[in-house]
């Protein structure tokens, strides 16, 4: 059991300090050249684990749409709209909004693929929501200025992973955890690679300094690559439920290294969306205590 709390504590401190690399690199990269090299980064971790691994592969029978489709949703499109939303909004706030996930996973079940809602789960929805609603009253002056496009740019970044998750059980549930993230996110290495060339051409400059390499090190191997083997092994030795305990402490392990290292203020009305938000989240997954976890905040 010690084993999996440590991974736990290690994740939600990875996936914390995602926000704060986005938040560095966004202004040198541009957020598509962000996305590019997280997205390589991360895939050439984890092929390397593969060849170590010497997991077998059979690649032509991979199902490609299916893995492009995820690939697209749950990588290239989030870490997208994540880089393009903080360079208007802090990371601690983005990652309190991000904390919505396990909310939109259950809302695009219902709206796309039948799932019900009962009770408490409608309860906890409006809660999640109310809290974005107190995040975007959270200072005057920064909404005046256009924060408030990059809050809604986090909270499409939510739904994208909901719709992500969803499809990846439905169509690539078969395929091993190591698997299915070294292809996903090969897919979205090759498919964010034209829209860096086109949207941020600032990213084509190679990554060869010192603090920018570190930077896109920690963001796509560790929160890209080894984040999702540690989520997945906590599912396996654990639980679903276990593992989506790391929603609660992401947030505040952003909050706390932004504030420590970028000097970004914790709010009052920060904290008070993050309870809604929190109480939201653990409302909506009442009725799933022996089941799957509704989506996980990722970074």
């Amino acid at each position: 059991m010690g084993k999996l709390y440590t991974a736990l504590l290690t994740l939600s401190i990875i996936w914390g300090t995602s926000f704060l690399f986005i938040k560095v690199l966004t202004p040198a990269l541009g957020p598509w050249g962000v996305v590019f090299w997280r997205c390589l980064f991360g895939a050439l971790f984890l092929v390397l684990v593969l060849a170590v691994t010497r997991e077998k592969v059979n690649w032509r029978e991979l199902p490609l749409f299916w893995i492009v489709m995820v690939g697209l949703i749950n990588n290239v499109l989030p870490f997208g709209f994540i880089a393009i939303g903080e360079m208007s909004i802090s990371s601690s706030l983005a990652s309190v909004i991000n904390a919505m996930t396990p909310i939109s996973t259950l809302f695009i079940g219902m709206l796309l693929f039948a799932s019900r809602v009962k009770g408490m789960q409608w309860v906890g929805i409006i809660l999640g929501f109310s809290g974005i609603l107190v995040l975007l009253q959270f200072d005057v002056r920064e909404l005046a200025a256009g924060s408030w496009n990059g809050m809604l740019m986090v909270l499409a970044a939510t739904f994208c992973y909901a719709l992500g998750t969803q499809l990846s059980r439905r169509f690539l549930g078969h395929l091993s955890v190591l698997v299915l993230s070294a292809s996903t996110l090969l897919a979205a290495s090759v498919l964010a690679l034209p829209i860096m060339l086109f949207g941020s051409k600032e990213g084509f400059r190679a990554p060869v300094s010192h603090d920018t390499f570190l930077s896109l090190g920690g963001l796509g191997v560790l929160g890209s690559g080894a984040a999702y083997l540690l989520f997945y092994y906590m599912v396996k030795r654990g639980s679903a439920e276990f593992a989506s305990f790391v929603t609660y402490l992401v947030p505040l392990s952003a909050m706390l290294w932004g504030h420590l290292l970028l000097g970004e203020q914790v709010t009052y009305y920060m904290a008070a969306g993050l309870v809604l938000i929190f109480s939201g989240v653990y409302l909506s997954n009442f009725k799933k205590r022996k089941g799957k976890a509704e989506g996980t905040a990722a970074a």
